[in-house]
């Protein structure tokens, strides 16, 4: 089953493809590569998920923000290539996590993105090389942010 298919069937709502808040592009495309900048936790509504990981937001929490960061990827992966369909795999994911100094379950917080992806792609090609790291803070005091590289048709 393709990607678009399957955010259908698993009904998933994808917020608006968020606008640059700097200079910036929200994905650049360089041959077969879609390299997506930096994205938040945007919601459907266009708020934010916010709040430090281990102080204003337990682990379950950080999970589910780095889950909506993923579907914000997934709505400007959408508008920016038309299709999901066009996605052969995931590359390279990098998620940082806004948590206090003594947080230590960054990747469990960023699997939330990375369970988000291999639903949608496929276990072979949702699922790539990734870090996830501990933030002191992060713009607009948001939980997350993810970056990530993509293979495109």
């Amino acid at each position: 089953m393709n990607a678009e298919a399957l955010v259908k069937e698993l009904q998933l709502e994808l917020p608006p493809a968020p606008r640059p808040v700097g200079v910036y592009k929200p994905l650049v495309l360089l041959g077969n590569l879609a390299y997506v900048s930096g994205h938040g936790p945007l919601r459907p509504d266009k708020s934010l998920i916010t709040g430090r990981v281990g102080a204003d937001l337990d682990l379950a929490a950080g999970k589910l923000a780095a889950r909506q960061v993923g579907l914000t990827i997934l709505a400007t992966l959408r508008q920016e290539l038309g299709s999901l369909d066009r996605v052969r795999r995931v590359i390279k994911v990098l998620g940082m996590v806004n948590c206090t100094a003594d947080f230590g379950e960054h990747p469990q917080v960023i699997n939330g993105c990375s369970e988000l992806f291999a639903s949608v792609f496929g276990a072979d090609c949702g699922i790539g090389a990734r870090s996830a790291v501990g933030m002191g803070s992060l713009p607009g005091n948001i939980a997350v942010e993810i970056e990530a590289i993509f293979e495109i048709s």
